[in-house]
């Protein structure tokens, strides 16, 4: 962008006024004044904005590791062009960008205030909508495969919800390294979707059984058949308590378990799951991913205020720069199942949530 738009007053919002299951009716499209970025903070004019499972949180009101107060526009990532910004960020006016919204929120929005420590040039050769589904995917499987399991050539692993974003990239990035994938979903066509993308093996846990002869598939089961019992020496688990027993039976010996994210049921992010006798009895290495970054100066703050370990924003640069020369060079592609006009945007994420959706939704506003 050469220069800079005049900013109108107001946007247009979806709100949540009070917590509701359905977006459809929870979700209120509000006209609001336009934000002002802070310190370290740009104003980003959406030009996509990626729908993902946990916006769900933001509605329904559930299993949130922090609460907004109501009313709240929810929304945890945008691609768009900066267009203003705060004190000591200047030079990103202009820019574009894919970035995460203050505290993960407000991305359902015209404009939206996005911390610079979790903001990440997009360059235009990358055209839209691909440049909005490159984010939270491709970050979440480079952390997990690349940066936990150092992901080596000739390895196993098995993904799971591999029709899904992140399930979709990792795939991609997976046989990019030179590993056999395992892939898991619940239909034909994200099985076929799967394959696509190289899966080795494609397993659907959805399966129902017909006879006793003729089981369910069961993905542990294959695995261990076609690893002659050795198991997966990664698993990129973003399901949870609902394939953890199994997977953990079917991870090699100092295998690598990627706890990705909580799909099947958000409750046991919070909940007591993990049973030490047998993590120790896998002689396996658990490994926690959470997309989240912070500058040098923040991170020590962060870890003593929570305990947690927010991944360094140079390591969110690397990523993003090797994750753009891929596309570029046409190893990778984001999977993207639909893009619908912002006055959709509910009905777009009641889709996504009922898993009728493959890869990534999106959300255009040009």
């Amino acid at each position: 962008m050469s220069d800079l738009p005049v900013l109108p007053e107001n946007m247009r919002a979806w709100r949540v006024h009070e917590w509701g299951p359905e977006p459809s009716e929870t979700l209120q499209l509000d006209t609001v004044p336009l934000p002002q970025p802070g310190a370290g903070e740009l104003l980003v004019r959406a030009q996509v904005i990626p729908l993902n499972i946990n916006d769900m949180e933001r509605i329904t009101g559930k299993n949130m590791m922090a609460r907004p107060e109501l009313p709240v526009t929810p929304g945890m990532e945008v691609m768009g062009h900066v267009v203003a910004a705060g004190e000591g960020v200047g030079d990103w006016l202009g820019r574009r960008v894919v970035a995460m919204p203050r505290q993960a929120t407000g991305g359902f929005a015209e404009y939206s205030i996005c911390p610079v420590v979790s903001a990440f040039d997009m360059p235009e050769a990358v055209p839209a909508p691909d440049a909005g589904a490159l984010y939270f995917p491709y970050h979440l499987a480079w952390l997990g495969l690349i940066d936990r399991a150092d992901l080596q050539a000739g390895e196993t692993v098995l993904i799971h919800a591999a029709a899904g974003g992140a399930g979709s990239a990792a795939i991609q990035l997976a046989k990019h390294l030179g590993a056999t994938v395992f892939a898991t979903a619940g239909s034909e066509a994200k099985l076929e979707l799967c394959r696509e993308l190289g899966a080795d093996f494609v397993i659907n846990y959805a399966a129902e059984a017909t006879t006793a002869e003729d089981p369910a598939e069961d993905f542990a089961a294959i695995v261990l058949k076609e690893t002659k019992g050795r198991g997966v020496d990664v698993v990129f688990d973003n399901v949870g308590e609902a394939v953890m027993a199994r997977s953990l039976d079917c991870t090699a010996y100092n295998g690598r378990y990627l706890m990705m994210g909580f799909a099947s049921d958000k409750r046991f992010a919070d909940e007591k799951l993990i049973v030490p006798r047998r993590v120790s009895a896998g002689n396996l290495k658990l490994c926690g991913v959470l997309l989240a970054y912070a500058n040098e100066a923040l991170a020590p703050v962060m870890k003593n205020a929570m305990g947690w370990n927010f991944c360094p924003d140079a390591l969110g640069r690397e990523i993003m720069a090797g994750v753009v020369d891929l596309v570029l060079a046409k190893k990778i592609k984001p999977v993207i199942g639909e893009v619908c006009g912002f006055e959709d945007l509910p009905h777009a994420l009641t889709r996504m949530r009922d898993r009728q959706t493959t890869g990534r939704v999106l959300i255009n506003l040009d």
